[in-house]
Order: C-alpha cells, then sequence, then structure tokens
C-alpha cells in the first residue's frame, strides 16, 4: 500500500512539473508575442493610436 501511495505522489508531482512548464512556455510565447518588434505601422502611429485623416477642406480652415 505504501509503494502504490508513493507511486501516485511521484506521478502527482510529474505531471505537476510537466503542466507548470507548459503554462510557463505559453505564457513567455504570449509575452514574445506582445512585444514583438513591427516593420511597418500602417496607419497607425507608434503610441498605438490612428491618426486622423483631414481632407483638403480641413486643411485650408486650419490656416
Amino acid at each position: 500500500m505504501k509503494k502504490l501511495l508513493a507511486l501516485a505522489v511521484i506521478a502527482g508531482g510529474v505531471l505537476f512539473a510537466v503542466k507548470r512548464n507548459k503554462d510557463a512556455k505559453a505564457e513567455a510565447d504570449l509575452w514574445r508575442e506582445a512585444t514583438a518588434p513591427t516593420n511597418s505601422f500602417g496607419d497607425v502611429s507608434s503610441n498605438g493610436s490612428a491618426p486622423s485623416k483631414t481632407s483638403s477642406s480641413d486643411a485650408t480652415r486650419n490656416n
């Protein structure tokens, strides 16, 4: 009975370690994706906000 209990404890420890390692890898991948540099910003400025588009009539009113 003691051997079976010891085996269950060891198996539980191994499963816990595998799950913890998998969770750590998933979080590292998430941070890597979230902080990865991008080469082109498109219509988004470097601070993350979209620039407002002005028409030619807006530009003449601001002068």
